[in-house]
C-alpha cells in the first residue's frame, strides 16, 4: 500500500507513547524510523519496528533512558547509552560530537551498551544536514562468519562516512557484509532474488536467493577476506574506546542484540578549509565519474547519497510503499 510520510510517522509515534516513551521522545524516533523508510530503507524503517518493540517488551529496551556521558578526553568522550532506544542515543552523540567539533575542529564519541541504531546512515545524513562530514559505525551480534570460517563469529558492523556538499551530499552506508540482514530480508519479503551474490547456501555455494542465506546466517563479507578484517577492527576500536561490549560479548547475551558499543565522529569542513575549495573539490570529481562509460545503456552512474535523495524525493511526492502485513501488524501494535 502507499502511504504519507506523516501516516508512517504518526502510527510509530502512537506505538512508541503506547509502551512509556515520553511524546517528544516518540516523535523524534518515529521520525528516524520514517525518515529510513521515506529514503527507501524500509528494512531498518516499518520492517525493523515491531521488532524493536518486541525488544522493548522483553526489556532490552528502556524507553525512557537517556544517555549520559562517563569520561571526558577533550574531544573524546565516553558515553552510556544505559540500554536506551537505539536510533534516539545515536542521534544525540552525533549532536554531541558535532558540538565537539565546533569547539576542537573534530569530535568523538564512544558509546557502550546502547541499541540497534536502525540505519547507520541517518546520522552521516544529520552530520552533512549541519555542515559537518562524519563517520560512525556500530558493532553488533555475532551474523557473519570470519573469512574462512562456516560459523559465524563476527558482526557486520555497518561503517558511514559523509561529506556536506551544496549540490547534494556524499553519504556512504556500508556494511562489512554484501548485504545488511535487513536487505535481505526485505527482498526475502518481495519474493526476489539478489542482484549479486551475498551469501551461501546450505551446499556452501554463493548464492542470490536470500532465503538460503537466512537458512544459516551465512552471508558473504565485503571484499571476502578485507570486509572480514574491517569488521573485527571496527568492533574493536568501538568497544575499546567505548570500554562496552565487543561482538563477542554481545554474542554471550543470549542471541538477541542489544548493548552495543559504537563510534561518532564529526569533522568542522569549514575550519579545515575554504567552502569554496572544498565545493569545487567534490564538485569535479563527481562530474569526472558522472562522465564515465556506463557499461549499459540502462546503467546511470551515481555518487553514494544520490539514489537515497532520488527515492526521498520521488516518495514523498507519490506515497511511500509499505508491505501490506507490515503496516497490519504495525497497525495492531
Amino acid at each position: 500500500m502507499n502511504l504519507t510520510y506523516d501516516q508512517i510517522k504518526d502510527e510509530m509515534k502512537r506505538v512508541l507513547v503506547k509502551h512509556g516513551m515520553d511524546a517528544t521522545a516518540a516523535e523524534q524516533s518515529a521520525a528516524l524510523f520514517a525518515d529510513n523508510t521515506v529514503d527507501g530503507v524500509a528494512s531498518h524503517g516499518v520492517n525493523r519496528f515491531p521488532r524493536v518493540i518486541s525488544y522493548m517488551e522483553k526489556g532490552y529496551i528502556d524507553p525512557k533512558a537517556k544517555p549520559t556521558k562517563v569520561a571526558s578526553l577533550g574531544a573524546l568522550e565516553k558515553w552510556d547509552g544505559n540500554l536506551g532506544m537505539g536510533n534516539l542515543n545515536a542521534r544525540r552523540c552525533m549532536d554531541r560530537a558535532m558540538e565537539l567539533a565546533s569547539q576542537y575542529g573534530i569530535g568523538a564519541i564512544a558509546l557502550r551498551n546502547t541499541n540497534h541504531w536502525m540505519r547507520g546512515g541517518a546520522y552521516g545524513w544529520q552530520a552533512v544536514n549541519a555542515g559537518y562530514a562524519g563517520m560512525c559505525w556500530t558493532n553488533t551480534q555475532p551474523n557473519m562468519p570470519a573469512w574462512g570460517a562456516k560459523d559465524r563469529r563476527i558482526g557486520n558492523n555497518p561503517f558511514i562516512i559523509a561529506l556536506p556538499r551544496k549540490g547534494g551530499s556524499i553519504v556512504v552506508d556500508a556494511a562489512m557484509a554484501q548485504y545488511s540482514y535487513g536487505k535481505i530480508e526485505a527482498t526475502q519479503m518481495a519474493g526476489k532474488q539478489l542482484p549479486f551474490p551475498g551469501g551461501y547456501n546450505e551446499k556452501g555455494e554463493l548464492t542470490t536467493d536470500p532465503g538460503e542465506i537466512m537458512k544459516n546466517w551465512r552471508v558473504l563479507p565485503i571484499g571476502y577476506w578485507k570486509g572480514s578484517g574491517f569488521s573485527i577492527v571496527l568492533d574493536l576500536l568501538a568497544a575499546t574506546l567505548a570500554e562496552g561490549n565487543s561482538t563477542c560479548d554481545v554474542g554471550k547475551l543470549g542471541g538477541d542484540e542489544y548493548a552495543l558499543s559504537q563510534m561518532f565522529i564529526a569533522i568542522d569542513i569549514k575550519r579545515a578549509t575554504s567552502e569554496e575549495y572544498a565545493e569545487k573539490l567534490m564538485g569535479d570529481t563527481i562530474a569526472d565519474i558522472k562522465a564515465s562509460v556506463p557499461v549499459s545503456e540502462h546503467m546511470k552512474i551515481m555518487y553514494p547519497g544520490e539514489p537515497e535523495m532520488v527515492t526521498r524525493r520521488n516518495n514523498l511526492e507519490n506515497g511511500i510503499e509499505v508491505e501490506d502485513s507490515v503496516w497490519q501488524t504495525i497497525l495492531k501494535l
